[in-house]
């Protein structure tokens, strides 16, 4: 099967790279973190939202969704059966990637940037609402979590709410179709960065005894934390392999509807 470059992606091409060269120009930049720390507040919001809602689809129950102020994050859940603490464990670093791959795909599909934001703005506020503050409230006698974690995760999805509310609302189109390639290229380089951490983290003879997700993997299935790891690695990459893919190439033939024209 023969692909080429489509000339209606041409476009989206220039707007993904530049959003990745800024993303990686900032890392060289000193006290960058504190511009990218509503993105990394943001994409540990996917992360752990796609814990919770795999656990709630799969009939476990959801007790609390916390986010901390170093970027971290944590959801804590009753799983149901063996199964589905497989698929929530998992859902974690997968679901990052994957909803980086469904930025892509939404971007070449011509689907409004503003729509995208708005539609993310709705997600966070939702993870928030149900698993931030509502099951903690049902689950309060078995709460694992302190106040202040709750607290901080209340204000933070708050912000971040409003925030992607407001781009989705007022920021121009092309403010717009720039902060949805840059969202995406977040979601995946983080989810690609975060997962080589683990990698090192679980790696044989490294000795951590930190907790983790691949660490309960490796409880609940008998096969070491280090190669849930590469496993995950390798699905991500699939997944980044055939998103770009789809945003990049068509078959032999030219796409004459250009999108995101003013």
């Amino acid at each position: 099967m023969r692909y080429r470059l489509a000339d209606d992606a041409k476009p989206q091409i220039t707007l993904l790279l530049v959003a990745t060269l800024v993303t990686i120009a900032l890392w060289f930049v000193p006290y960058a973190d504190y511009l990218l720390y509503p993105i990394r507040l943001f994409v540990t919001f996917i992360h752990e939202g796609s814990h919770a809602l795999t656990g709630l689809l799969t009939g476990g129950s959801v007790h609390s969704l916390t986010i901390g102020a170093d970027g971290s994050g944590a959801v804590y859940s009753v799983p149901s059966g063996w199964f589905g603490a497989i698929l929530t464990s998992s859902a974690g670093y997968l679901g990052t990637t994957a909803f980086g791959v469904m930025l892509l795909f939404l971007i070449r599909r011509a689907v409004a940037a503003k729509r995208v934001l708005l539609a993310s703005a709705g997600f966070v506020g939702l993870m928030t609402l149900f698993f931030g503050v509502l099951s903690p409230i049902f689950n309060i006698f078995s709460l694992q979590v302190g106040f202040s974690n709750l607290l901080f995760t209340i204000v933070a999805g708050a912000i971040l709410t409003g925030g992607l509310f407001a781009l989705g609302k007022y920021a121009s189109i092309k403010t717009a179709n720039f902060a949805v390639a840059f969202l995406a290229v977040q979601c995946l380089l983080n989810s690609l960065q975060d997962l080589t951490t683990l990698f090192f983290i679980n790696a044989p003879f490294a000795g951590s005894e930190i907790g983790n997700d691949a660490v309960n993997m490796a409880q609940a299935t008998g096969i070491p934390a280090f190669g849930w790891v590469i496993i995950w690695i390798g699905i991500s990459m699939l997944m980044i392999s055939i998103g770009l893919r789809f945003y990049a190439v068509s078959r032999k033939g030219k796409q004459n509807d250009l999108p995101f024209e003013d």
